[in-house]
C-alpha cells in the first residue's frame, strides 16, 4: 500500500509529542506536514502567513488527520484546517491521542469531537460525515499500536468519503 501524504491537524501547545509519535509511526509518507522547525517558525507570523503556510501545505495532501486532544477541538487554526480540507475536498478524519503518553509520561482527558462545531454547505454538522476513531484502550502502549495498526484503513476511508459531504 502507497503510504499517503497528509495534514496532521492538533493543538500544538498540548499535543505535539503525542503527534510525533504518530508521524513517527511510518504509516504515512514521510513528507507529509509537520515538522517542529516549520511550526516554531510560521507560528508567530501574522494570521494571513500562517493561512498561507496551512493552504500551501494542504494543498499537497490528500487528507488531513485531526488529532483530537483534550482542547483541540476549541483551537483557532484546527478549526480553520477542518475548514479548509472540507472547502478543498480532502478525505478527513480523527483519532483521539489523549491516551498516547507525553513527554512527561502523562494521558490526559478526551476532547470533544471538533467536527461538531463545522457546518456543511447545507448547514448539517461536519460530525455527521466525518468518522472520529478512539482506540478502545487505556494503556499508551496499546493506544499507540491501535493507532499504527489501523491508521492506514481510516485515511484510506477518509479519502474514499471525501466530497461526499
Amino acid at each position: 500500500m502507497t503510504k499517503r501524504q497528509v495534514f496532521f491537524s492538533f493543538y500544538y501547545a498540548e499535543d505535539a509529542w503525542r503527534a510525533a509519535q504518530v508521524k513517527n509511526m511510518g504509516v504515512v509518507n514521510n513528507s507529509s506536514t509537520w515538522s517542529a522547525n516549520d511550526w516554531e517558525e510560521v507560528r508567530y507570523k501574522s494570521d494571513s502567513k500562517i493561512k498561507e503556510w496551512i493552504d500551501n501545505q494542504m494543498a499537497m495532501r490528500s487528507c488531513i488527520i485531526v488529532l483530537i486532544g483534550k482542547d483541540t477541538s476549541s483551537r483557532k487554526w484546527v478549526k480553520y484546517e477542518i475548514e479548509k480540507a472540507y472547502e478543498l475536498k480532502k478525505g478527513i478524519v480523527g483519532v483521539y491521542i489523549h491516551n498516547l503518553k507525553d513527554e512527561h509520561g502523562n494521558q490526559t482527558m478526551q476532547g470533544s469531537n471538533p467536527f461538531y462545531s463545522t457546518y456543511t454547505t447545507d448547514g448539517h454538522r461536519l460530525s455527521n460525515y466525518v468518522e472520529c476513531y478512539e482506540p478502545p484502550h487505556s494503556a499508551s502502549t496499546y493506544v499507540y499500536n491501535d493507532i499504527k495498526d489501523n491508521l492506514a484503513d481510516y485515511i484510506e476511508r477518509a479519502i474514499g468519503k471525501k466530497g461526499m459531504y
